[in-house]
Order: C-alpha cells, then sequence, then structure tokens
C-alpha cells in the first residue's frame, strides 16, 4: 500500500503547486491591476483549496503508513530528531504542509467576507502565496527527482 500512496502523493503535489502558484500570481495580479474579482477568480480560489484538502489527507494516510513513522514508534522521537531525513518526513514535513494548507483555508474563507474585489484578492494574494512559500520550503527535493 505504501508504495501506491506515495506515488499518489508525488504526482498529485504537481498539480497542487501549479494551481497554488496560478492562484497566488493571479490574486497578486488582480491586486495589483485593480481587476474585478469575478467567477473565475472565485473558481481558480477554491480549486486550490480543494487540491491542497485532497493532498493533504493523502499525506495523512501516507504518514501512518510509511516506514518512517514505524520507526517513530520503534525508536521514539531520541532517535528521529538528530537523524536529519528522519526528522523531515517525520516532523517539519507534515507540520508545514499541514501548516501551509491551514493558512490556504484561511485565506478562502476570509476572501468570502470581503466584499469588494481589492480586499479578496489581497487576502488570496497573502495567505496563499504564504502557504506557496512554506510548502516550497519543506518539500523533500531530493526524494522528488
Amino acid at each position: 500500500m505504501y508504495p501506491t500512496v506515495q506515488f499518489i502523493h508525488s504526482y498529485w503535489a504537481y498539480l497542487v503547486l501549479i494551481v497554488l502558484f496560478v492562484a497566488s500570481i493571479n490574486a497578486i495580479i488582480g491586486y495589483a491591476s485593480n481587476k474585478e474579482y469575478g467567477a473565475t477568480n472565485f473558481r481558480i480560489a477554491l480549486f486550490t483549496l480543494i487540491t491542497s484538502h485532497i493532498q493533504l489527507l493523502i499525506g495523512i494516510v501516507l504518514y501512518f503508513v510509511s516506514p518512517y513513522f514505524s520507526v517513530l514508534l520503534e525508536e521514539g522521537m531520541g532517535t528521529v530528531m538528530p537523524d536529519p531525513t528522519l526528522r523531515l518526513y517525520i516532523l517539519e514535513h507534515p507540520l508545514m504542509m499541514i501548516i501551509a494548507v491551514t493558512l490556504i483555508t484561511i485565506g478562502y474563507s476570509k476572501h468570502k467576507s470581503k466584499l469588494t474585489s481589492k480586499p479578496k484578492f489581497k487576502i488570496l494574494a497573502i495567505f496563499y502565496t504564504l502557504g506557496l512559500l512554506i510548502m516550497l520550503s519543506r518539500i523533500p527535493w531530493n526524494a522528488w527527482f
């Protein structure tokens, strides 16, 4: 089961990053150029939210079926923390991805309460871009390529 879930998680991540990048750029351009917030902008923001939540769910499943989790259970945190690879996969990556998806969710929720276009784009630009930067900072790049 682990290889299948890992495969799905790895390739769904490309979609999440592309969509999140597009949503962030769309929000920044919309804010900077005083565009009107429309249905397409709403769909981009919503699709970004959905794809990131699906990725989080796949990641949670992967976390509990991975061999790294069994190392955590058998050896404890004393073994995990000194090892950079174990620390990345058991602590840093999952925690930062949860924070990134939380920021995306907060941004999406807050933007809905704004009544005009500029504040909508501003909220999305801030939260989605922060989420993107956090995701990019904790991706295990050496295992991805």
